[in-house]
């Protein structure tokens, strides 16, 4: 298990050896990516985060798939982590959960370091394009428990999609897929 410090240094690693790298953050929904995806880019200089949520289908956000097939691994890909890496001027299109809809485009950040938290980017669609691929390890039902919560006091019943999609989604995921495995480091928020 790794502890933030560990994850700190081999981003640090990646930095020394790499002009551009991609760290992927994934776990299941309520994990603590979001936290841990910004408390990276504080601790390390020359990182950006995007946010996974930005890379949603629209027409699939509260659909039931056994590959969460509501994240856009193939816009996210194409739009950002291949230009990315390159070092090539792209731009991508944000989702707007207000409008349901993809904003316009807007270029991609410059950094030397580019941090992307999401649920379903540890996934074969993905191989090759994130350096370092972080597991938060966190049960399920923790998890679920946690952005239950989070999402309650932002105001937000979210339940039904949680118990009905999100849980669902995870639990085919984890199984088909097996991003704990996949990950390079497991991260542990108590390490």
């Amino acid at each position: 298990m790794a502890s933030f410090d560990d994850l700190v240094r081999a981003a640090h690693e990646l930095r020394s050896r790499m002009p551009r790298a991609v760290v992927g953050i994934s776990g299941f929904g309520g994990a603590g990516k979001s936290t841990l995806a910004r408390r990276l880019v504080e601790a390390v200089p020359g990182a950006v985060r995007l946010r996974g949520d930005d890379f949603i289908v629209p027409s699939r956000a509260g659909e039931r798939s056994p590959d969460w097939a509501m994240v856009d691994r193939v816009r996210l890909r194409a739009e950002v982590l291949e230009p990315f890496r390159a070092g090539s001027p792209g731009g991508f299109r944000r989702y707007d959960w207000a409008t349901s809809e993809l904003l316009p485009s807007e270029p991609l950040p410059d950094a030397g370091l580019l941090v992307v938290d999401a649920v379903g980017i540890l996934h074969p669609d993905l191989d090759g394009l994130i350096d370092l691929g972080v597991w938060i390890d966190v049960d399920l039902d923790t998890a679920t428990a946690r952005g239950k919560s989070r999402d309650r006091a932002a105001g937000d019943d979210h339940d039904r999609l949680w118990d009905g999609v999100w849980v669902p989604n995870d639990r085919d995921f984890a199984a088909r897929f097996r991003p704990r495995e996949r990950a390079d480091l497991r991260y542990d928020e108590s390490a």
